[in-house]
């Protein structure tokens, strides 16, 4: 059997922390990220014995509102449970989750991956409380210990879990690009994987080619960026794979991603179902979830990014993978309709003018927030400058190479394209009359080129408007230069 003989098979976990201004179960800031160690705690999130939660009413809208984002059925009735293991991490040797009734299941989410759309299952969305950090340290002699903070534990997490649905590596990286889309969509989690708040444990498992049940699943954790998860689950997949054909046992056991050496390694098995003797939570009553406040949360959400997508290319005439780039972002495809709006257009006119817009917002826009750390909110010019600057190229009086680079400073000082085109000397020249000598001047100094020229070889042209370019400092609009060198060299046939 080839590789091409076994199947993959992938089912994600995602926990995204929720942005509620306090924790799950108390009044302690959930902006704990920035704070000194065990300082953003209280009796309640250290698990001290006696005290009682109260369920944060804005986390169970928050999951709600992602329920119903993922297609998922609302539960009129739901209720938190006890999942009791002895970590560490875990104070009060329990974490107050939900198993049985959770707040939203039975959902689907579309992606888009190598080109071809997917439904993708989700199981459950259901809300639990995060728990403290451990940081590991080396003392001087070589001797390991580890650190304690407090700061995170009963933070609201939420847990999305997929079916097993996918079935590459390259599915479940547009699965989590998708899942992180639709949760700032909906401003619930700034699923930031490298903050921490948006973390993924991946199930993979490979089976010959038709056959239905499932192989020996194993989990994959430690994968902090979508393109550690594309990694990870790549190797996973070919050493499974590489297994299977030599009729070796796949055991079933929790995996780590080692970013360094570009492998997975063993961390512990898992042979025998954890019981984690879950209970109904006994000092919080179950949750009841009004139909009413579900409708309310329904049309409190905003246009998805799978549907603004789908609206781009029909309105817009955008090709998908510019309307996909766009949406992926809510505040750059916000940005981007804003500018729009700014000169409105129809049919075809619209149409172009969206398709340069978007040149620029996913061409120069990334590359330039990137170098400056900032979002799309950072901009400084105005729409109107860049309708100008579209405009000005559109008309000749900027080159390309001259649009980016006052495109660049519009970017750093806000000023109007044409302002910064004048105060820097930028100008195309398109006048055939301005041109000509440099048009006499290319000809002359480069005999070499023009007897190519007659001899038949056309790349000859482009090697002189070459030297037009360098002769106007750029400035020749490169068009109008090869039609008028042309003219010329032809009259020299004469």
């Amino acid at each position: 059997m080839g590789t091409l003989d076994y199947e993959v098979v992938i089912g994600l976990e995602v926990h995204a922390q929720l942005l509620t201004r306090s924790k799950m179960f108390c009044g302690c800031s959930a902006a704990y990220q920035q704070a000194q160690p065990n300082t953003v705690v209280c009796p309640v999130c250290m698990g001290m014995p006696g005290v009682l939660p109260v369920a944060n009413r804005r986390a169970v809208e928050y999951v709600i509102k992602t329920g119903l984002a993922l297609n998922c059925s609302i539960a009129h009735h739901s209720r938190f449970d006890r999942k009791n293991y002895p970590y560490p991490d875990l104070m009060k040797g329990y974490q107050i989750s939900q198993d049985l009734q959770p707040i939203a299941s039975k959902g689907w989410m579309d992606i888009t991956a190598d080109g071809s759309a997917k439904r993708v299952g989700v199981t459950r969305v259901h809300l639990e409380e995060d728990v403290a950090k451990l940081m590991h340290r080396t003392d001087a002699g070589g001797e390991g210990y580890s650190l304690l903070d407090i700061n995170r534990s009963g933070a609201p997490l939420m847990e999305v879990v997929s079916e097993p649905d996918m079935r590459s590596a390259e599915e479940a990286r547009a699965y989590l690009v998708q899942l992180r889309s639709v949760l700032r969509y909906i401003g619930v989690s700034t699923a930031n994987m490298e903050e921490g708040s948006f973390r993924c444990d991946a199930n993979i498992s490979v089976r010959p080619a038709g056959e239905a049940n499932l192989g020996s699943k194993v989990e994959v954790k430690n994968i902090n960026s979508f393109k550690f998860v594309y990694e990870a689950l790549k190797y996973e997949a070919e050493r499974q794979v590489r297994l299977a054909k030599a009729g070796q046992r796949i055991p079933q056991e929790t995996r780590g991603w080692v970013e360094e050496k570009g492998i997975t390694v063993s961390q512990r098995t898992k042979e025998q179902a954890h019981d984690y003797r879950y209970f109904p939570e006994p000092d919080l009553p179950p949750l009841v979830i009004e139909p009413e406040w579900v409708k309310e949360l329904e049309a409190s959400l905003p246009e998805l990014p799978k549907a603004r997508e789908g609206r781009f290319v029909q309105q817009y005439g955008l090709s998908p993978y510019d309307a996909g780039q766009l949406t992926a972002t809510k505040s750059l495809a916000d940005y981007f309709e804003e500018v729009l709006a700014e000169r409105p257009l129809a049919g075809d006119a619209l149409r172009e003018r969206a398709k340069a817009v978007a040149n620029w917002l996913l061409g120069e826009i990334p590359r330039l927030l990137a170098e400056a750390g900032g979002e799309v909110e950072a901009v400084r010019f105005t729409p109107q400058h860049l309708h100008e600057l579209v405009d000005m190229v559109g008309a000749g009086t900027l080159s390309s190479t001259m649009a980016k680079a006052v495109f660049e400073e519009m970017f750093k000082t806000g000023k109007a394209p044409k302002a910064i085109a004048e105060a820097s000397g930028m100008a195309q020249v398109s006048d055939a009359a301005s041109l000509q000598p440099a048009v006499d001047e290319a000809v002359a100094s480069n005999p070499k080129a023009v007897e190519d020229y007659m001899k038949g070889k056309d790349t000859a042209v482009r090697f002189l408007v070459g030297q037009m370019m360098k002769l106007t400092k750029g400035k020749a609009n490169p068009k109008l230069a090869e039609e008028l060198l042309r003219a010329k060299l032809e009259s020299l046939r004469k």
